[in-house]
């Protein structure tokens, strides 16, 4: 199968998913939440709608114009999904899929049902694919590459197990925002979106924001109540109940608005519920602060240097803004 004809499959995937309708779009979510109490139906068609942008012919057309497929050799790709947030292993799949690869994927046991169904309909598009997917329960002995994605945790067992193969092993990672003061009640609100989108539970998500001298975070407060019915959702609620306990019990100054705890901490990761926020005296120290802490962060919400993602957009990337910055197609497409 040439690469204009998995183009053209993946974006009539696009299409399909565009065209969902309602019922469909229940079903899929309702599965989904079986499977991960962590999931909701906005979050799955959230997921949903970044992969429509994903599988646009034009933008596939124009991404995968950078690289070189012709040398390539097919080779069994060893995929390790994360299901942290629906879908997230999604774009590995697609990248191994356009090189030509065959993927073998072990699903996340937390994201299952939505995964098969991407790939039952995508092979319903165009059943050469069915000799590209494999979805596998065991092992994946036999594969020539592979490339997981987990905890700092797991790295070190995929290191050990897959370190001798050519891969792709990534670690934990979060993004922060950078506020300057100037910003506008709509950025603010925006900035919302990063903090709150899938519970906080993704690599995208804001867990730490700078904020410059003299600021007070509490007027987030105000621009953020939009977001105040996470408090609804048992899992999130217990976690906002336990960790407001923990800082109570340990006598550290917080603020509280009801469904989110914000607290200064020079930490970067903030438990779910929990917002760090970190003072700095000016650009300079920011920016030794952003450099000491770069190899952790996945992306930087704002409108001053060094952030590169607008407020607001941190979860929606473009198909080429790869996670932990590895250019994953240019892997794929380098193997021999």
């Amino acid at each position: 199968m040439t690469l204009d004809l998995r183009i053209l499959a993946l974006s009539k995937l696009g299409d399909r998913i565009r065209e969902l309708s309602t019922k469909e779009k229940q079903e899929l979510a309702e599965l989904a939440i079986l499977e991960n109490p962590w999931f909701t139906g906005t979050n799955v068609l959230q997921a949903l709608h970044g992969i429509e942008h994903f599988l646009e012919r034009e933008t596939l057309q124009k991404w995968t114009s950078k690289y070189d497929f012709s040398q390539v050799r097919t080779k069994v790709i060893g995929l390790v999904l994360a299901g942290n947030i629906p879908l997230v292993g999604f774009h590995d799949l697609l990248c191994v899929l356009l090189s030509g690869h065959t993927a073998k994927a072990k699903l996340s046991s937390k994201d299952t049902s939505t995964m098969k169904w991407l790939i039952s309909e995508l092979i319903a598009m165009e059943p050469a694919f069915q000799n590209q997917i494999v979805i596998e329960t065991g092992t994946l002995q036999g594969s020539d590459a592979f490339i997981a994605t987990g905890s700092d945790n797991t790295a070190r067992h995929f290191e050990y197990y897959f370190g001798k193969f050519p891969h792709i092993i990534r670690k934990n990672r979060t993004s922060c925002a950078i506020l300057s003061g100037d910003e506008t009640p709509q950025e603010l609100e925006s900035l919302g979106k990063d903090v709150f989108s899938f519970f906080g539970l993704g690599c995208r998500n804001v867990s730490k924001v700078f904020i410059p001298e003299g600021y007070n975070p509490a007027e987030l407060f105000k621009l953020w109540s939009g977001n105040s019915n996470l408090i609804d959702h048992h899992k999130y609620a217990n976690n906002y109940d336990y960790q407001k306990a923990i800082l109570l019990v340990n006598q550290q100054i917080f603020l509280d608005s009801g469904y989110i705890l914000l607290q200064e901490n020079e930490r970067l990761v903030s438990p779910i519920s929990v917002l760090y926020y970190e003072y700095y005296q000016d650009a300079s120290t920011l920016q030794k602060r952003i450099s000491s802490i770069q190899d952790k962060l996945q992306c930087i919400v704002g409108n001053v240097d060094p952030a590169t993602v607008p407020f607001g957009k941190a979860q929606y990337p473009d198909v080429w803004d790869y996670a932990d910055g590895i250019d994953t197609l240019k892997f794929l497409t380098s193997l021999r």
